[in-house]
């Protein structure tokens, strides 16, 4: 993505977040520097037999219909067959391709190490099997070298889908989803097509965040960077089963559905730093003050409405509990004290998008004053209804309570825009967000293998000697693989060239 970049932006952030460490999102250069823009990884696990048709293909097509420079990379996890021994064959074979060689499994471990080391600025991943149409690679990336999005996914729901699958696949994958959306809210439709792509300035952000290192992969990272606010850019696939498949459905689900329970756990108690992720206070169109716009003022209203609808309901049930063993007043007091509580929440989380812990118990002492004025309110209705009519009947104390909390509500939302929940408007200041496309050899986060430079000009296949040499690539464990942050490192070894398989016939 060229050269080392600066962008300086006056101004804040909108929300308590530190400043962001990514990049503003720049449309890549249409000049080829030397570097592959894309780097399209193949994970694979004894596939002896597929991984040759499928390299092949893929390559036949970048070449034919990719307008940049690519490159073919090969993850192997830890395959017990031939799997290394074709690799290096077509290593040795074809300039734009690649290989790794993991002595660990894990799909995900795959991912996040091969594309931590890859200096191409684009990064994409898809299965051996080549189940989804290659057709849609370039509607896949193109978004990202755009600058428009910042991750893309390949999606087997969405409506103009063309999918050829069994009944059972069907059923675990819309299920799968909508527990995904259902738990995590998540709003993208398909987390397990095997077709994604990221942008590498993201990528290096968004995986030492990411913990599992199989299957669950794909899900965590993009849920995690939905919430962190990320572009995620949807391309409906034509898509055909593999019915060779050797993926385990049974244990698949099982680890996919303990991932779902950590990470919404972890997402709950606020505890993974998603503000790391956040763009420069500008790059985000919300962020410019626009004359007589207010700023969010008509989501906060949707949000706001909905919280206080569900807060209602949550309202009367509890006073329909509390009435019968105590007064109207104290059922009122009550009832009124615990919704309040939960719509203060809700309303910091969903209407006015605070996250974390910080300042929370601010927020609901302010709450509590809101309540306060609640209360006031609802009481004093009561009390009117209670002078008015000795014994009034239970269905018109409701009528009652209910247009005192609508007054109520409106007050709530004025008091919560302009005192709990403000728009932080702090004194201006000058943040920089600096852009280096190059990883820090030296950085704690990563630790990279640069692969050569692609040739220039591409010419057919030609049965060659190879030119490149590999140095044993050193990751650190936890950083490159496994998100555990020790210090233990792993060798990993790349299939070399003359690695070749004696069962070959060439």
């Amino acid at each position: 993505m060229g050269g080392t970049g600066r962008l300086t932006k006056v101004g804040s952030m909108r929300t308590d977040s530190s400043p962001g460490t990514l990049p503003a999102r720049e449309h890549l250069p249409a000049g080829d520097a030397g570097t592959p823009v894309l780097d399209v990884v193949i994970p694979v696990y004894n596939e002896e037999k597929d991984l040759q048709p499928c390299v092949l293909r893929l390559h036949d097509h970048l070449k034919r219909t990719f307008p940049y420079a690519f490159r073919i990379t090969i993850a192997d996890n830890a395959s017990t067959d031939t799997t290394p021994q074709v690799a290096s064959r077509l290593e040795a074979e074809i300039p734009e391709v690649r290989s790794f060689r993991l002595e660990q499994k894990g799909r995900g471990r795959a991912l996040r190490t091969v594309w931590s080391a890859s200096d191409s600025p684009v990064l994409a991943y898809m299965d051996v099997d080549l189940s989804t149409d290659l057709n849609a690679l370039l509607p896949l990336v193109a978004p990202l070298i755009s600058g428009h999005s910042d991750l893309a996914i390949g999606s087997r729901l969405a409506r103009s889908s063309r999918v050829v699958r069994g009944p059972k696949r069907e059923f675990i994958s819309r299920a799968y989803n909508l527990i995904l959306r259902g738990s995590l809210q998540a709003r993208f439709s398909d987390a397990q097509c095997g077709f994604k792509a990221i942008r590498r300035d993201v990528a290096q952000i968004l995986l030492p965040l990411v913990e599992d290192t199989g299957w669950f992969f794909d899900t965590e990272m993009l849920v995690l960077a939905e919430r962190a606010g990320l572009r995620i850019h949807e391309v409906p696939v034509d898509w055909v089963d593999d019915p060779d498949s050797t993926v385990h459905i049974v244990k698949t689900a099982t680890d996919d559905l303990k991932g779902v329970w950590r990470v919404g756990k972890a997402l709950a108690g606020g505890s993974l730093p998603l503000d790391r992720l956040a763009r420069p206070f500008g790059d985000d169109p919300r962020d410019r003050d626009i004359k007589d716009v207010p700023k969010g003022l008509a989501r906060q209203l949707v949000g706001f409405c909905v919280v206080g609808g569900l807060s209602t309901l949550f309202y009367l049930l509890l006073y329909s509990g509390f009435r019968v063993f105590t007064g109207s007043q104290v059922a009122n007091a009550l009832a009124l004290l615990v919704s309040a509580i939960a719509n203060t929440a809700a309303n910091r989380r969903l209407t006015f998008g605070v996250r974390g812990r910080s300042g929370a118990v601010r927020h609901q002492a302010q709450g509590l004053v809101v309540f306060g004025i609640g209360l006031a309110l609802t009481s004093g209705s009561l009390a009117a209804l209670n002078a008015a009519s000795s014994n009034p009947a239970h269905s018109t104390e409701l009528a009652v309570l209910i247009a005192a909390n609508l007054a109520a509500t409106v007050l709530r939302f004025l008091l919560f825009r302009a005192w709990v929940f403000p728009e932080q408007r702090d004194t201006p200041s000058t943040v920089v967000a600096s852009h280096n496309p190059t990883p820090n050899p030296s950085s704690p986060a990563y630790s990279t293998r640069q692969f050569p430079q692609s040739p220039q000009n591409y010419g057919p296949l030609p049965q060659r000697t190879p030119q490149y040499t590999y140095d044993t690539a050193q990751f650190r464990a936890g950083e490159a693989a496994d998100g555990t942050w020790r210090d233990a490192t792993m060798q990993l070894q790349p299939v070399r060239p003359h690695d070749t398989d004696s069962r070959d016939s060439r």
